[in-house]
């Protein structure tokens, strides 16, 4: 957790003790941070909790299975897929070989550069992501969509893009 969240959950005022020419956060952005934080914290575990249940793998799964599909050909570099997702490039490599291991992935060499690969998503990989889009989708509506009015859902994304 980041020091300034974990010093808003124990009430400790960080900003006092910040140097007078380092910018200092409004209490209000503070908050926002540590909410944004919490919230991510609590849905991702529900929805890891939602997968688990239904038998599925981790999200981060899905995540690459996802840009895989939707990628032209079903195929990308590692490189790209880690641009895409949140996954550190050490994560992704071992999650590649067990996705491969699985059937979900293949490795095919990129022909213009014999030292580069692509990975391409597998017809199980693509009836996979589709399985636990079901879950995943129900878990969205369920923690999110349903809380939400469609303008508040929207004015929320907006409001959230502006972080991107």
């Amino acid at each position: 957790m980041h020091l300034i969240a974990l010093a808003t959950e124990f009430k400790i005022d960080v900003i006092a003790f910040m140097p007078e020419k380092m910018p200092k956060p409004s209490e209000a952005s503070t908050l926002a941070w540590t909410s944004i934080m919490r919230v991510r914290e609590r849905l991702l575990g529900a929805i890891e909790s939602e997968l688990k249940a239904a038998g599925m793998p981790p999200l981060a799964w899905y995540d690459v299975l996802w840009e895989l599909a939707r990628a032209g050909e079903g195929r990308l570099r590692p490189y790209e897929i880690e641009e895409r997702t949140l996954l550190a490039q050490y994560n992704l490599s071992r999650l590649i070989d067990r996705l491969e291991r699985e059937g979900l992935v293949r490795r095919e060499v990129f022909a213009e550069d014999g030292r580069g690969r692509w990975v391409v998503i597998t017809e199980a990989g693509r009836q996979l992501r589709e399985r636990m889009w079901t879950v995943y989708g129900g878990a969205i509506e369920t923690h999110i969509g349903c809380k939400l009015a469609e303008n508040e859902a929207k004015t929320l994304a907006g409001l959230l893009d502006r972080f991107l």
